[in-house]
């Protein structure tokens, strides 16, 4: 289930809020700028299936969304618990950056959770099957795909190179909870 936890910035192991309402978490990401909906993700995906596989099945969809927000690319990136680089993968993106554009996700298989850090307040988004995300370029923030990753998502761009994470160097990540210390993927 989607869930939103919230916190300040300052007491990373005392949340404000918790909430798994749906209509709650895009109302309180909006307050922030960042983008949240819920989309049908009832294509079931092959084991072996590819991106050409994945991004036909929703095609209509992205290519509404590319339409409304000007975005030209696409692509998927899926991993699996067995995967053999999963902790070299996990790793890349724990520590707080930002994107030169914004970051658009849609979750097709699996959760993963972004923590987007604005203002005095982290926001830990658990996003599940179905989730469409968009954090605005420059948003500070990390994602984590807990230790046993399982998701597949769709990532869209106007130019992949924005997407570049630039590190902010600060330690911030690091006082959080994981993703897997308080939630696991069904």
């Amino acid at each position: 289930m989607s869930t939103l936890i919230r916190y300040r910035d300052d007491t990373p192991q005392l949340p404000i809020d918790q909430t798994d309402d749906g209509v709650l978490i895009a109302q309180r990401l909006a307050e922030i700028g960042v983008g949240f909906e819920r989309w049908q993700a009832n294509v079931p995906l092959a084991p072996d299936a590819g991106q050409e596989d994945i991004l036909a099945a929703y095609a209509i969809d992205l290519a509404r969304l590319k339409a409304q927000g000007g975005y030209t690319t696409t692509d998927v990136v899926r991993l699996r618990p067995d995967h053999p680089d999963r902790e070299v993968l996990r790793q890349k993106f724990l520590d707080e950056h930002t994107h030169s554009e914004d970051e658009v996700r849609f979750f097709v298989e699996g959760s993963g959770a972004f923590y987007l850090h604005i203002g005095t307040q982290v926001h830990q988004v658990i996003c599940e099957r179905g989730d469409l995300l968009k954090v605005p370029a420059n948003t500070r923030h990390w994602f984590d795909m807990g230790p046993h990753p399982l998701f597949t998502a769709i990532r869209v761009f106007i130019d992949p190179a924005g997407w570049v994470g630039h590190f902010t160097g600060e330690p911030i990540a690091r006082d959080f909870p994981r993703y897997g210390e308080q939630h696991v993927a069904a």
